[in-house]
């Protein structure tokens, strides 16, 4: 991927020297990321963690619940893996202003905070055992650059290529959240049993790689910096932390009605719609009865 030299970001925000507050957040809001699976059916496995503590976090608290003081600052001048989120993230502001502006409508990107260890957020105190997240309470991405390591060597998904899908599958749920789909979600999912509830987080999931996929396709029109190997990439990513994958790793079995994100095979197949059609349209998992 040929991102040096690309417009970074001003979006970023680094609170990793700035130490988080502690402490589990009560239940409410929910914090959704990708890699958030990977805790609470791995967690163990890869951690060492209590996997109920890890489901206590993904719940985040009420919104609002801890306040950050002060403006954090920007990444410092050399931090190379800093540059390149942020080269990633404003990728994403361009296609996606230019998206919303075909359907008049201003795109308002988020905020993409850099940390370590553990994060106030509108959705409860973040840790890094989470990975990657969105938070819908400030509208903010939150990523400890440590889960690519993790990524790469634990989970078998290395590769720049396959962090920018991670990024863009964050920033997709900011598009949800813009759009009104987070919210919609989130009422069916409380009014609905816990199957229910999960196979609609599985849609949601599935149409956040979908929008990864449409970053991809746009992004690789305006700049043409794939190359050989950077799309595999992505969909190795993808495969990595499907759901079957990660119960197959951590207890041997595959819990179909226990799946929030989709298979592998799934998350493969809609970040590859989104990327082969680029259009929003094609991305509504919800209304399709096969995913």
């Amino acid at each position: 991927m040929k991102w040096r030299g690309e417009r970074e970001s001003s979006n970023v925000e680094d609170r990793r020297g700035m130490g988080g507050r502690g402490g589990l957040p009560g239940i409410g809001g929910r914090g959704i990321g990708v890699g958030t699976i990977v805790v609470a059916l791995v967690a163990g496995w890869i951690f060492g963690i209590n996997p109920l503590t890890v489901l206590g976090l993904l719940e985040g608290g009420a919104p609002g619940s801890e306040q950050v003081s002060g403006p954090p600052p920007a990444p410092p001048a050399g931090d190379t893996q800093a540059q390149f989120v942020a080269v990633v993230l404003g990728s994403t502001e361009d296609v996606w202003t230019k998206i919303f502006r075909t359907g008049n409508a201003a795109y308002q990107p988020p905020k993409l905070t850099l940390f370590r260890g553990m994060v106030p957020t509108a959705c409860g105190s973040g840790q890094s055992a989470m990975g990657p997240f969105y938070c819908p309470g400030d509208q903010k991405i939150y990523i400890d650059l440590e889960f690519f390591e993790t990524l790469a060597q634990r989970l078998g998904a290395p590769g720049d290529f396959a962090q920018a899908y991670v990024i863009a599958h964050e920033v997709g749920h900011h598009v949800q959240q813009l759009l009104g789909i987070s919210a919609k979600v989130e009422g069916a999912r409380r009014s609905g049993s816990e199957v229910q509830a999960n196979a609609l987080s599985v849609r949601t999931e599935l149409q956040a790689d979908c929008f990864a996929g449409i970053w991809a396709h746009h992004s690789q029109q305006a700049k043409g910096w794939l190359e050989q190997g950077d799309l595999e990439e992505a969909m190795n990513a993808a495969a990595q932390i499907g759901d079957d994958t990660l119960q197959r790793r951590s207890k041997g079995q595959v819990v179909l009605e226990s799946f929030t994100h989709g298979s592998s095979k799934q998350r493969m197949h809609w970040f590859q719609r989104g990327f082969e059609t680029g259009s929003v349209a094609d991305c509504n998992t919800f209304d399709v009865r096969g995913l």
